[in-house]
């Protein structure tokens, strides 16, 4: 038997191996069996795409792309390959040429779902709602139990300014994904929107319990607990917020609002004076100081 003869289960061995560990996360291994399988065969379009892939899991959004590009001058029918394409240009902030790769996937397979999605969310970044909608609209005509497309169609609501028709997604993903933590902080956002301050503690509670560390989850809970008058609530979470982001300014500016409306002048005072060392350029802060400075008699310019 020639050389040559075994080539093909040599390549097919190391691009089988390639994708073993792909699925571990092995992903520098990837590429070096899937550089081999090329070494061995230069116009296996398959090997240049599962290195894509691996190079789109450690951030090689260019290299991932390069890749794209070879395993489509390969095979220009290559739908993966297209699909591919794009999620890396999307992490480049090329949305407009991902949403060209995304239609050249749906073209060759017109039931891919997750080019829809996909293509929906591109549109969404690029303030095309209305047409992120529809990509969405398709997605979960497809597949009608795809918890993610009902929850990314209830961005695009929100972003329209459809607060119920977004909580109605946000429902319909989370009884198909029940410990979807984001879509039960998304329908708290919504709810608050609403006025219903207790639904959307209800939400960021549940959200919470699933992300423990969600430093916003528990900063617009203390938003809506403020807005409710439990002030004391809302301090709670202010901390738990800062414990998590401690140099994020705006917290510590509610916080200090929030202690302000408890009488605590001096808790106030500290909480904007810590806001405008993070951040010098929030101008309204320094009045909401020089304020409660002169509720306690400190008359000097703050």
């Amino acid at each position: 038997m020639s050389k040559n003869s075994n080539l093909p289960d040599n390549v097919e061995t190391y691009t089988d191996r390639g994708v073993a560990k792909l699925k571990l996360g092995d992903y520098e291994g990837a590429i070096a069996d899937c550089n081999r399988a090329i070494e061995l065969k230069p116009d296996y379009a398959e090997a240049y795409f599962l290195q894509g892939v691996a190079k789109l899991k450690l951030g090689d959004y260019k290299g991932a792309i390069a890749d794209c590009d070879r395993a489509i001058k390969l095979n220009p029918d290559y739908a993966k390959a297209y699909f591919l394409r794009g999620v890396a240009k999307v992490s480049l902030g090329d949305c407009e040429g991902a949403i060209a790769d995304y239609d050249r996937a749906i073209e060759l397979e017109p039931d891919n779902v997750q080019a829809y999605s996909y293509r929906g969310n591109a549109k969404r970044k690029l303030g095309d709602c209305e047409g992120a909608i529809a990509d969405y609209d398709r997605a979960i005509e497809l597949e009608p139990d795809d918890a993610e497309a009902y929850y990314n169609r209830g961005h695009a609501k929100s972003n329209l300014g459809d607060p119920e028709g977004a909580i109605v997604d946000y429902d319909r993903a989370i009884e198909l994904s029940p410990d979807y933590g984001n879509a039960y902080y998304f329908r708290g956002n919504a709810k608050s929107e609403l006025g219903d301050r207790e639904g959307a503690i209800a939400d960021y509670d549940r959200a919470i319990e699933l992300e423990p560390d969600d430093a916003f989850a528990y900063f617009l809970r203390g938003n809506a607990k403020g807005d409710l008058g439990d002030y004391r609530g809302a301090i709670t979470d202010y901390d738990r917020t800062i414990k998590l982001k401690p140099d994020d300014a705006f917290v510590y500016v509610f916080r200090g609002a929030t202690k302000g409306s408890l009488g605590d002048h001096e808790g106030a005072i500290a909480d904007y004076s810590r806001a405008i060392e993070l951040y010098p350029g929030l101008a309204l802060v320094y009045t909401n100081r020089g304020d409660v400075k002169s509720e306690l008699g400190d008359h000097k310019v703050p």
